[in-house]
């Protein structure tokens, strides 16, 4: 079953049909999700911030958050994120599906394996059949919405939180090769990929990173940014659920 994590922005799914909440019980934790129905295929969706959004990003019990998809189901991961741009080529709004990562986060649970040791290939982050089907996906409703715009590919530098970052710190993401800068896809991404679970992730840009223009930060443009990026995922999710 296809299991769709959201964040800001995407704290629950509009259009999800006959939602059943559940709270998952696991070794980490207990969770809150929702299995529900996206046209006629079951899907699970689950809030990373909690119900109601209470976790900020370093606070997120990701183990927990891995294992009750798991236990409910899952067995591929889209992870939808509220990202800032770092290539001020970038528009806002404006879509990325990223295909590698760079975790600038620390303090953070990272592994299940704590009392062995385990490692993992992580060369390539995204797993890129389950990548390639979101960027189709995407393809077919730029089609029909001239106005949506996406890259079928870029390097999601993920940040501590929960403040933003200065414009120090973006020109160093920059020079590493970073696209865009969020704060959760890191260790979700690791960890789904210690449990074998495919994992890819579909960002929306809704404000440019720290320093890259002299406009201040708006929160009415950031939310409309948000408002209509999230509407693309959407629509790119169900034409996703379409097709597989």
């Amino acid at each position: 079953m296809l299991a769709i994590i959201g964040g800001t922005g995407f704290g629950d799914f509009a259009g999800l049909q006959e939602i059943e909440p559940k709270q998952v019980e696991t070794e980490f934790g207990s969770v809150y999700l929702e299995e529900g129905q996206l046209g006629t295929s079951p899907i699970l969706f689950l809030p990373r911030h909690g119900n109601p959004p209470r976790f900020p990003p370093h606070k997120i019990n990701y183990r927990a958050n891995i294992d009750a998809l798991i236990a409910a189901g899952a067995d591929k991961v889209i992870a939808v994120t509220a990202v800032g741009t770092v290539d001020d080529s970038l528009r806002v709004p404006e879509l990325v599906i990223p295909d590698q990562l760079i975790d600038y986060t620390y303090g953070r649970v990272q592994t299940y394996f704590d009392d062995e040791i385990h490692h993992i290939d992580f060369t390539f982050p995204y797993d890129e059949t389950l990548r390639q089907q979101l960027v189709e996906a995407a393809k077919k409703c730029q089609a029909g919405n001239a106005e949506l715009v996406f890259r079928d590919r870029g390097v999601y530098g993920c940040t501590q939180g929960p403040r933003l970052e200065t414009a120090a710190e973006i020109r160093r993401m920059r020079i590493d090769g970073c696209d865009i800068v969020g704060m959760t896809a890191m260790p979700e991404g690791t960890l789904a990929r210690e449990r074998e679970l495919p994992y890819a992730g579909i960002s929306v840009t809704v404000n440019a990173g720290a320093g890259i223009n002299d406009m201040a930060v708006k929160l009415d443009e950031i939310q409309a940014a948000m408002d209509e990026g999230m509407s693309w995922v959407r629509d790119i999710l169900a034409s996703f659920v379409n097709s597989i």
